[in-house]
């Protein structure tokens, strides 16, 4: 096959949930063989959808998704199945294969080894295999994933936020895999830097048209031609209004005089309606939330929370740390250590308030922000949600707050479990302003979310008057939020 042939085509493709919600409208575009492109699209357009169509999973209600014959797929998911988390890492890599693999332990040490998850002695790297899935942090489940799409040896790999939970050291080795990767990548992710360092081109979910525009360039080439798109737009638009106006002017002139004039009038307003028509829908760029505020919980003593031993992961096993800690009120504290360490084991303790070693002053109120949702009611709508939280106040504020985290009407119906996980992140933030915490704590609450939302969402966090617990992997965010005091689980005690 010619490498500047497409080994992946939509034809005029149409695609919709239900009938208000198209994501494709006659879209058409190709992917050359080996190719290296990135999917972009705000929050909820439908990226994950078209890597659903492309796996055949969902089907086209118009047109056609054409695959090469015989090329293989393999999918990276941005979450770990549910119903995963109880098989072991050797039972997880067996449901990659529709037959049995007699040779699959050497298989599966390859590509730990590749995602920097394979441990250096023998005996533990064996023992790994029979650990369950569920026993492994965020960002060891992230490389999971990524591992069992290349453990396939596809040829073409589907990337669906393969950065999120990884820690620097991750990304870095992902992004040195996927410079040397010889066959057809497409990437969904938010990061712009992991981006820019590899991939050549950009498919763009435009959610005005319902269109995949195909761009060359990186990231910020396309941020940067569809802001010169939009003026571009406005220009000629501002430049057809003046025009108009002077033809309606002249027609409202000329049919003042009467008579032969009359005619001269009508020919005016049709220019006048000719220019109407030429106006051109003016390109809608990604909208950001609006700023918000996530207020305090009033009336608490200085001590929010006090730390006397906290748990972390050595060489794949728990020790015990003990800490003479204490948390006041408006104090940031950010938590540092690479992944598997024990971060979010230790953020899940602190937010259930009893854990060992834990001391939360009474009546202080926890807000945590988990980067699974697994807090969240999936199977409630997102009105539900948001109202449970507030007995007292009317559903018209619920619906004001949500649609400034672009929550629409029409969302506020769905369920918690249908939304993408970008939405299921603003829904977590919305709930976070209506709780109100003493303790917020937060659990890489970038993951998933638009890049455009993230210096509004850093703001608020800097602005937030109570105690904040903070991981995340994006040095980015964390430099633009205040931090007062750091906790780094990766120091030997």
């Amino acid at each position: 096959m010619s490498r500047n042939a497409g080994i992946i085509t939509f034809n005029k493709v149409s695609y919709a949930y239900d009938q208000n919600k198209p994501v494709l409208t006659e879209a058409s575009f190709s992917i050359r063989h080996g190719a290296k492109l990135t999917l972009m699209g705000q929050n909820g357009a439908g990226k994950s959808t078209i890597f659903s169509l492309i796996m055949g999973k969902n089907k086209p209600d118009e047109g056609a998704v054409n695959v090469f014959p015989r090329t293989s797929i393999a999918l990276s998911q941005q979450v770990m199945t549910r119903s995963y988390l109880a098989l072991t890492i050797r039972e997880f890599f067996e449901k990659c294969f529709a037959e049995k693999i007699y040779t699959i332990d050497p298989m599966i040490d390859d590509v730990l080894k590749v995602v920097d998850l394979l441990p250096k002695d023998k005996e533990t790297a064996t023992a790994l295999k029979d650990r369950i899935i569920g026993s492994f942090s965020g960002g060891q489940q992230a490389r999971l994933l990524l591992a069992s799409a290349l453990i396939q040896n596809t040829d073409v790999l589907l990337l669906d936020e393969p950065t999120n939970n990884l820690d620097k050291k991750g990304i870095e080795h992902l992004t040195d895999f996927l410079k040397e990767y010889k066959k057809t990548v497409v990437v969904i992710s938010h990061d712009a830097d992991f981006l820019n360092a590899f991939t050549q081109g950009v498919l763009y979910l435009n959610t005005q048209t319902k269109a995949i525009e195909k761009y060359d360039g990186n990231y910020f080439d396309v941020v940067e031609d569809i802001k010169l798109q939009v003026e571009k737009e406005r220009r000629k638009n501002a430049q057809l209004s003046k025009e108009i106006q002077e033809k309606k002017d002249k027609a409202n002139f000329f049919a003042m005089k009467g008579g032969g004039m009359r005619m001269v009038a009508k020919r005016m307003r049709a220019k006048a309606e000719e220019a109407e028509e030429n106006k051109v829908d003016i390109r809608k760029e990604d909208r950001s939330i609006r700023p918000f505020t996530i207020p305090a919980q009033q009336d608490l003593g200085a001590t929010i929370l006090k730390l006397s031993s906290y748990k972390v992961i050595r060489d794949h096993k728990p020790k015990d740390i003990k800490c003479d800690i204490t948390f006041t009120r408006g104090q940031h504290i950010q938590i540092l250590g690479p992944n598997g360490v024990g971060k979010t084991t230790l953020l899940e303790s602190l937010a259930s308030g009893h854990a060992d070693g834990e001391t939360v002053t009474k009546g202080v109120k926890i807000g945590y922000y988990r980067q699974d949702f697994s807090n969240l009611d999936f199977e409630q709508t997102v009105l539900e949600c948001l109202s449970s939280l507030v007995k007292d106040t009317s559903e018209e504020r619920v619906r004001s707050l949500a649609a400034g985290f672009l929550l629409t009407s029409e969302m506020m119906k769905s369920k918690i479990g249908l939304l993408s996980e970008g939405q299921k992140g603003l829904v977590a933030f919305a709930r976070l302003v209506l709780l109100q915490p003493g303790l917020l704590i937060l659990d890489e609450p970038t993951n998933h979310i638009n890049f455009r939302h993230i210096p509004v969402i850093a703001e608020a966090l800097t602005k937030y008057k109570g105690t904040m617990i903070l991981v995340s992997h994006v040095p980015e965010f964390v430099s633009q939020i205040k931090i007062d005091d750091v906790l780094d689980l990766s120091k030997k005690k």
